[in-house]
């Protein structure tokens, strides 16, 4: 099977149920409640992955071939996604809250202990940096990582190299979560309608409101694993209302909003850039809308399941796979027409959390760097050879 499967590297954003999917048509389902990684091959349950510790918002993300998990009870797995086996786990931390990678390094974010350990791609301790925080949104280019103390109001960026601090920045009030957009880091505040952005060429920083016609837009923002990216727009679903956000990253204007059926969960744009695919919570939680980017306005809405607690599309954008809660089904769905073509049961689905990564994978050779990820991952990022993605959380 490792000869005639050719995998894709890609970062995982994962908030309740995600699906994973990458080789020919291999997709990795994360079990929440059984602390288990469900492998579906040719739309069947084929093995279970088990033992992966406490996976509640866990973080799972791919780098230089291999699967690496970090449990929300702090266990750091490294998996090996073409024979389907954990090959090492360790204790990180005993509450861990994100995962990232410089070129040779595995980094991980921790609430309990206060601190950020670094570990070997063979996940051996390298260092504990203690920072007397909670640490949030820890992201990196390859050569600086960054991260948020949210019990300090400040951001810490250290060399990949040598781990040094390089420097630190008083960013505002508790920060909960970051992404990182070509070279600039963005992070938000759980008190502040701002977000924080920082230049990793030249470390200078500032605090923004988006703004319509220099008038502020003020508006809760959401976690930014629930954004959906394209180019230098961002779309982003409005807590509380019945509409999706348009903003400009690049000059922080506000755009528009784009009406929808129901309160936006997750957003995501396909990976030719075509459409954006939304689902909801409460009355509408059963369906999934679709945005054409063309015109800005939804192509079609449809009931798909019952209670679709996420999505994804296909590298190739031809279809979407998505979860049914109560149904206790992943589903394949067509593009655009929304027609469901496959369903497989899976245990505990409603435990599961599952995000689809490539249905036909340009490649992945163990030892070579990151490939950025294309436009179908949920914040569409540049992100720089060898630094992996990040999650959402």
């Amino acid at each position: 099977m490792g000869t005639t499967l050719r995998r894709t590297r890609y970062v995982i954003y994962n908030f309740l149920l995600i699906l994973i999917t990458f080789g020919f048509g291999t997709v990795f389902v994360v079990e929440r409640e059984r602390g288990s990684l469900a492998v579906i091959e040719k739309h069947r349950l084929i093995k279970e992955i088990k033992d992966l510790g406490n996976l509640n918002h866990a973080t799972l993300k791919f780098f230089k071939g291999y699967g690496y998990l970090i449990s929300r009870d702090g266990y750091l797995s490294k998996i090996d996604p073409e024979n389907y086996k954990l090959i090492k786990r360790i204790k990180a931390g005993e509450s861990a809250i994100g995962l990232n990678f410089c070129p040779d390094k595995v980094l991980v974010a921790n609430y309990a202990p206060k601190s950020v350990a670094v570990f070997s791609e063979n996940l051996k301790l390298l260092k504990e940096i203690k920072t007397n925080s909670r640490n949030v949104g820890i992201k990196s280019d390859g050569k600086l990582f960054v991260y948020a103390l949210m019990d300090k109001d400040s951001l810490q960026v250290r060399d990949c190299k040598t781990l040094k601090l390089v420097k630190e920045i008083k960013a505002g009030d508790m920060p909960f979560d970051a992404l990182l957009y070509g070279g600039t880091y963005i992070v938000g505040f759980f008190k502040e309608n701002t977000v924080g952005v920082l230049n990793l060429k030249t470390l200078k920083y500032k605090k923004v409101r988006f703004k319509k016609e220099k008038k502020e837009v003020v508006f809760k923002i959401p976690h930014f694993g629930l954004w959906g990216v394209k180019r230098e727009l961002a779309f982003i679903p409005v807590v509380g209302e019945r509409k999706v956000r348009v903003v400009n990253l690049k000059t922080f204007e506000y755009v528009g909003d784009i009406p929808v059926k129901g309160l936006p969960v997750f957003v995501q744009v396909s990976p030719d850039g075509n459409y954006l695919a939304v689902n909801y919570s409460g009355d509408a939680e059963d369906y999934l809308t679709l945005i054409e980017l063309k015109t800005l306005k939804p192509l079609k809405t449809k009931k798909l399941g019952k209670r679709i607690l996420h999505f994804r599309f296909t590298k190739d954008g031809r279809f979407i796979y998505l979860s049914s809660y109560f149904e206790g089904k992943v589903k394949k769905v067509t593009v655009p027409e929304l027609k469901v073509v496959k369903e497989i049961d899976v245990p505990t689905l409603r435990g599961s959390l599952f995000t689809e990564v490539s249905s036909h994978g340009k490649g992945l050779h163990r030892g070579s760097g990151s490939r950025r990820p294309g436009a179908s991952d949920t914040k569409s990022l540049q992100t720089p050879k060898g630094s992996g993605r990040d999650t959402l959380r």
